[in-house]
């Protein structure tokens, strides 16, 4: 194998355009070469780091596995499974955090941004969830970790911890030091309200995100509805950059016809926005519809979902077992 990889979805529910551009599709390309030994695990201990209803989060951990199986990934070539079911998680992060740094953690700006102005409310989970991302990851010795501009900074924690673990115990590699591995063709996706704001699942208005289960009504609509500016679209990417709401439609259309924005911006420069969402739509309906309807298919089928997650968890729970016997050999349990 050429590479060895762990990347987790968090099972939020109604996963979007900028978790499928962003992460899933990505996913998938990996999944498709032979080379590679895949691990997907649906992050449902992350997700309670926020209060959740139970029942839903039921619902959206199996939802999340079928958009796994609807956008193309194999569960014949690739783990997919439950975090919460493999107690090494747990117990690894317990031990990886005794030998995390504190200072390390007060670095991660993502807390902030999620913690928001009241920090002293914030649940420890939410403050400490990167090691547990960390143990994640070391579990499954994986080589190398899909990562997008907001997770460098934790997989370069996780970097932290192996290192610091293997020296501590003088260990030369006991730990595999994870190497991040960047999309190519990839534009952030934002917010169809707002080219600078991420593209979200908790903003109010539905007509912000293209959901991976929306119709082709749908998609054509908020689409429409999606902020611009009054300019033509520009003719240089220096342009381009000024402008965030051009930027993001632009991106996500490269994204998804896997071509340099360059290239989007020598073939729509000059053109009004109209004439440009038409096209934009054609191209989500043709890469999303599909997803869509696959994943309202599969939903409806539990206990498919289930079986994938078990026979997953099998997978997951050999390999984990054996790793975290070796490190209470290593610390002395």
């Amino acid at each position: 194998m050429d590479k060895k990889i762990f990347s987790g979805v968090q099972p939020t529910g109604n996963l979007h355009l900028g978790n499928y551009i962003g992460a899933i599709k990505n996913f998938v390309e990996l999944n498709k070469d032979k080379r590679n030994e895949c691990i997907f695990c649906v992050v449902d201990l992350h997700a309670v780091t926020i209060k959740q209803d139970p029942k839903k989060l039921k619902d959206n951990i199996r939802e999340t596995v079928a958009t796994f199986l609807a956008s193309g990934i194999d569960p014949k070539k690739s783990i997919i499974f439950k975090q919460s079911a493999v107690p090494a998680h747990s117990e690894a992060a317990w031990i990886l955090s005794c030998n995390a740094r504190m200072g390390w953690l007060n670095r991660m700006t993502q807390f902030k941004e999620k913690a928001g102005k009241d920090k002293e409310k914030a649940s420890i989970g939410l403050y400490s969830y990167p090691i547990l991302m960390a143990a994640d990851i070391l579990l499954y010795d994986a080589s190398h970790v899909p990562v997008g501009e907001d997770q460098k900074q934790h997989l370069e924690l996780c970097r932290n911890i192996a290192q610091k673990f293997n020296n501590d115990y003088k260990l030369e590699d006991f730990f595999k030091v994870p190497e991040p591995l960047i999309q190519k063709n990839f534009s952030r996706i934002m917010s169809l309200k707002d080219g600078e704001k991420k593209m979200s699942k908790s903003e109010l208005s539905d007509l912000s995100r293209i959901n991976l289960t929306d119709d082709k009504d749908e998609i054509i609509n908020k689409i429409k509805k999606a902020k611009t500016d009054p300019l033509p679209l520009p003719s240089t990417l220096e342009e381009l950059n000024q402008r965030p709401e051009a930027r993001n439609l632009l991106g996500i259309y490269s994204s998804l016809k896997e071509i340099d924005l360059e290239k989007s911006i020598q073939k729509f420069q000059g053109k009004n926005f109209s004439e440009f969402k038409n096209e934009l739509s054609e191209v989500l309906i043709e890469k999303i519809n599909p997803i869509s309807k696959e994943i309202k298919k599969l939903v409806s089928d539990k206990e498919h979902l289930d079986k994938i997650l078990e026979n997953g968890y099998e997978k997951a729970h050999k390999i984990a077992s054996k790793k975290i016997k070796k490190i209470h050999e290593i610390v002395g349990f």
